[in-house]
């Protein structure tokens, strides 16, 4: 499958996201991983793709429509998708809709013409349960499943989970499409990794993934993040008065030091002081105070 954005769309939000106007090339795979800060566009991306797919905006198949609150954009209207197999069966799943969806379900209950029958009891159940639980009895074959930020609902041993149902759903010739925060789902063999960011969209390895690195980085010293982000109000006032600023974080290859270069891994934070940039931390080093 590709997509691509047709000539007609408007200006202004959504096609004003660098994100969209990379989405052609974007090649999908069997499980398609798209990553990025919030606000980068992977939500508006993957919703888009399910509306020009026919599937509800707010979640479920091309058959199960309902609507609780309209919010999604107009991208959806002006994509064109192209399939080398266009999927008979699929599904979007959501996690900041799904309760709406499962009370959708829930109150649809015609003997006739209801779909409750049909669904598992997604209401008795935990949040991340309900979610596994429908993932399990609608992703499991052949079909075209948009999953956006399923980790929200799902502890590490659930994500580990929907990874299993993942390979045996692509093993039926499944294909997927996350947008997502989580480092374990990014971590699916072989899946197609898109970061965004400001400048687009990027093919990325999953070791190369900023969010990868700051989480590895966390998990290594999690005081280091506590010591700046909790920093005494007298502290900073302190930085201020030195003129430090922080640069935010950039790419850095080789910063010299007084025993020679040192090598640093990109991406850094810099703090730009009236004797020049000073690289506080490298990413998944550990800190490095280096001229």
């Amino acid at each position: 499958m590709a997509a691509s954005c047709d000539d007609a769309a408007g200006q202004g939000y959504p096609f004003s996201l660098p994100a969209v106007a990379a989405l052609d090339q974007l090649e999908f795979a069997p499980v398609t991983v798209l990553v990025g800060d919030n606000g980068t566009g992977k939500s508006t991306i993957v919703e888009a793709i399910a509306v020009a797919a026919g599937f509800n905006a707010e979640g479920g198949s091309r058959n199960l429509q309902f609507e609780t609150y309209s919010t999604h954009s107009e991208l959806g209207d002006h994509l064109t998708l192209r399939w080398q197999r266009r999927p008979r069966w699929g599904w979007f799943l959501r996690a900041e809709t799904f309760y709406g969806m499962a009370s959708h379900i829930h109150s649809d209950n015609d003997p006739l013409s209801g779909v409750k029958a049909m669904f598992p009891d997604l209401h008795n159940r935990s949040h991340g349960e309900s979610f596994l639980t429908l993932i399990e009895s609608r992703m499991t074959g052949d079909g075209l499943y948009i999953l956006d930020e399923p980790e929200s609902a799902l502890s590490f041993h659930g994500q580990l989970k929907l990874l299993a149902i993942m390979h045996g759903a692509v093993a039926q010739g499944a294909q997927f499409i996350v947008a997502t925060h989580s480092p374990v789902l990014m971590a699916y063999p072989d899946a197609a990794i898109y970061e965004f960011d400001a400048d687009g969209a990027r093919r990325s390895e999953w070791g190369d993934v900023e969010s990868v690195q700051l989480w590895q980085s966390f998990l290594d010293a999690p005081e280091r993040f506590f010591r700046h982000l909790m920093a005494a109000d007298d502290e900073v006032s302190r930085k201020e008065e030195l003129g430090f600023r922080s640069l935010a974080c950039v790419p850095c290859k080789i910063v010299g030091s007084g025993n020679g270069p040192a090598y640093v891994r990109g991406p850094v934070t810099v703090i730009d002081t009236s004797d020049g940039p000073i690289i506080v931390h490298a990413m998944p080093a550990r800190p490095k105070y280096l001229r």
